[in-house]
């Protein structure tokens, strides 16, 4: 469905002289979006066991953080700046039939190869997931994820950690511009030293979480560490050395970009049984809405006082998001479900021998009597 969606914007757009047409095409994108940025969780649950899973969320993170990267990187080299608007329009163009040739590739190697989902499930609580999504239908689902006040305060503190980086990412070169004048093609670096070392962060936080199952800990520290690195970048920003924002930067991507994995799996942990897919959707809709508020909302104070004030506010919106965090209970269901379910199988081998053993000595003492 999603990139069936994105095939079908990646075509719309391509149509000359329709602007309304265009902005069709935009919204069937952010439509897509929506169902995109919740594959990962789910995509790993279903196919990955337990020592695998963080990993695989991670991965699938890194995935959508390395598209970001390439449209920072491709899109300045394939339209240049130009005086021509037909050589601009001809550039648009070639960029456009490229991400439509793209997706189509795409869309054609996932219906021809990929399967729903493997043959046997990869973990015993993802076989009690399974079991229980027979029985239960995705409004009730909703319900019992809105009356679970861990994952209620989960999805707030999500929202403002991811939204206060959107706003950010999307206010970037309006910041940069106004401490370091003239400097667009370095801001747009910035732009992707932070998606780079995103993706470093998101890897490693998902394979430490698979070493140690320290949800909480890590979203936690995280979280905290988020909030490091974004007052390291405010305030570094008026040192007039480019360098140092290229640093600061650089650890408020590491960290805000590794929050989003985690983010995902203590969401599995606390609310198992319900769908990785329906807990990483709610994250990714309460991020969505923090994203334009802080966009909205930075760019008004940046606009009415200065870029200070504007990053001192979101700095002050993580301080509570990290409070917020470390008041959730640290309720690993999915962890205890597999636990539990491994307790019973060992009971179960336990009890078989010794049951075969006691029949045998009823046949051997038949055989006496006899």
């Amino acid at each position: 469905m999603q990139i069936v969606f994105l095939c079908k914007h990646c075509h719309l757009i391509i149509i000359p002289s329709r602007f309304g047409l265009l902005m069709f095409a935009q919204t069937i994108c952010a439509i897509a979006q929506v169902f995109v940025l919740g594959i990962p969780a789910r995509l790993a649950a279903v196919w990955f066991g337990p020592d695998e899973v963080s990993t695989a969320t991670s991965i699938g993170v890194f995935g959508n953080q390395v598209g970001v990267a390439v449209g920072f990187f491709l899109p300045p080299i394939l339209v240049p700046n130009s005086d021509s608007l037909d050589s601009l329009s001809g550039d648009f163009q070639v960029m456009f039939y490229l991400g439509a040739a793209l997706t189509t590739a795409l869309l054609i190697l996932i219906l021809l190869l990929f399967r729903d989902k493997p043959p046997h499930p990869p973990s015993r609580a993802q076989q009690l997931a399974v079991e229980a999504a027979t029985h239960e239908n995705y409004l009730q689902s909703l319900l019992r994820l809105v009356k679970n006040k861990g994952f209620v305060i989960l999805t707030v503190a999500y929202g403002i950690n991811t939204g206060s980086f959107y706003g950010i990412s999307t206010l970037l070169n309006a910041i940069i511009l106004r401490y370091f004048e003239n400097e667009e093609r370095n801001a747009g670096r910035i732009g992707l030293t932070i998606v780079l070392s995103g993706i470093a962060g998101a890897v490693l936080a998902g394979i430490w979480l698979d070493k140690t199952k320290k949800f909480k800990e890590t979203t936690t520290g995280i979280y905290l560490l988020s909030l490091v690195g974004a007052l390291a970048f405010t305030f570094t920003l008026d040192l007039d050395k480019i360098w140092i924002v290229f640093l600061t930067a650089g650890s408020l991507g590491f960290f805000m970009t590794g929050y989003l994995p985690v983010g995902f799996e203590f969401a599995a942990e606390i609310t198992f049984p319900e769908s990785e897919g329906t807990s990483s959707g709610l994250l990714n809709a309460s991020a969505q809405i923090f994203g334009i508020i802080f966009t909205l909302g930075m760019r008004a104070f940046m606009e009415e006082f200065n870029v200070l004030t504007a990053n001192i506010t979101m700095c002050g919106a993580l301080l509570v998001g990290g409070v917020m965090t470390s008041l959730i209970k640290a309720d690993y269901r999915r962890q205890e479900a597999g636990k539990e379910v491994a307790k019973c199988l060992q009971v179960d081998v336990e009890v078989t021998p010794s049951d075969s053993n006691h029949h045998e000595e009823q046949i051997d003492d038949t055989q006496v009597l006899a």
